[in-house]
């Protein structure tokens, strides 16, 4: 099967890439951006390990935003689905320039909608993400009512009422995943649990904003696994999915884990930061019936996996050495 992957070298996208690959032709799109957030030396850096990880060379640097360009490669690569990974990936990288943001999430999903109609795609993945749902407490499931807070989460909404509208006019089969705090090695630095570990291992201070404040952490393996079987089984056409771990963990919790693993560290608990919905756990049990999603990874393993590649990574071990010097 053609699968096309915009994003397909982002955390998520590379290890979705990974697995696909084995029995799936694979095609990416992927502009390598650093959304004026990432340090370039950074992103050069996770580019090429990632790479490193894929076989596949099918990689074409072009944005989505570009109509010609993905027309160009949708109608040369003739995918049966698409699985749209290329988005701004996080509140505060839409916070930083909303423009920006709306023309990738919402011009550049226009794009590839357009684009799938005209060239027969069978599937369409959408990832969405858990902020689409506002504040919500445990056990949430897709029917709850969306109330999104933040430009983020609201063009994500949006998003998926894009998508659910192309399958309503043109019969394009579609799936919507919502994710909630992906983590794991190959991150970047600017996420919450990057910034934990990086932090703890420089002997620095961790910033909790908010106590009781709970975030339903995902392993990326756990993730990428969902998504590949929501573009694969056809039981899962036209349905929307949490894809989660469905155990939340406050955020305290999560940075008293990081000093423990790094043996340094200290924590300073702040008030909640109200740009920010409260958030619970995840009910996955659609996914479990449809999807065969099984998480196999609770925090703690995949903190300590995580540590372990941040400890043996050649750029960060540089620079937390650097950083506690």
């Amino acid at each position: 099967m053609n699968i096309l992957i915009p994003g397909g070298l982002g955390l998520i996208g590379h290890n979705v890439v990974a697995n696909l690959e084995q029995e799936h032709r694979c095609t990416i799109a992927d502009i390598r951006t650093n959304y004026g957030k990432v340090p370039q030396d950074e992103l050069d850096y996770l580019m090429q390990a990632r790479q490193q990880r894929i076989r596949c060379d099918d990689i074409h640097a072009i944005n989505i935003v570009d109509r010609n360009g993905i027309d160009f490669l949708m109608r040369h690569k003739n995918p049966e689905v698409v699985i749209h990974l290329a988005s701004f990936p996080r509140q505060p990288v839409v916070n930083a320039n909303p423009q920006w943001g709306a023309q990738v999430m919402m011009e550049g999903l226009l794009n590839l909608l357009e684009n799938s109609v005209k060239q027969g795609v069978r599937r369409f993945v959408y990832v969405s993400s858990s902020m689409v749902y506002g504040e919500f407490q445990d056990d949430v499931r897709e029917d709850a009512e969306c109330n999104p807070q933040g430009q983020y989460g609201i063009m994500k909404l949006a998003g998926e009422w894009l998508v659910r509208d192309y399958t309503r006019k043109y019969g394009i089969e579609h799936v919507i995943l919502r994710p909630s705090a992906v983590y794991g090695p190959l991150d970047v630095a600017d996420r919450v649990i990057s910034k934990f570990l990086i932090t703890a291992m420089q002997g620095g201070t961790l910033q909790v904003n908010g106590a009781q404040e709970t975030l339903d952490f995902t392993y990326v393996a756990d993730a990428a696994q969902g998504i590949v079987n929501a573009a694969l089984l056809p039981q899962a056409a036209n349905r929307t999915f949490n894809i989660t771990k469905s155990h939340s963990k406050t955020i305290l919790a999560a940075a008293e884990l990081a000093v423990k693993l790094a043996g340094r560290g200290t924590i300073n608990v702040r008030e909640r930061h109200q740009d920010y919905p409260s958030r619970g756990k995840l009910n996955i049990d659609a996914a479990r019936q449809y999807l065969n999603f099984d998480p196999q990874v609770d925090i703690d393993e995949g903190f300590r996996v995580y540590y372990a590649w941040l400890k043996n990574s050649p750029f960060w071990s540089a620079k937390t050495i650097l950083r506690a010097a």
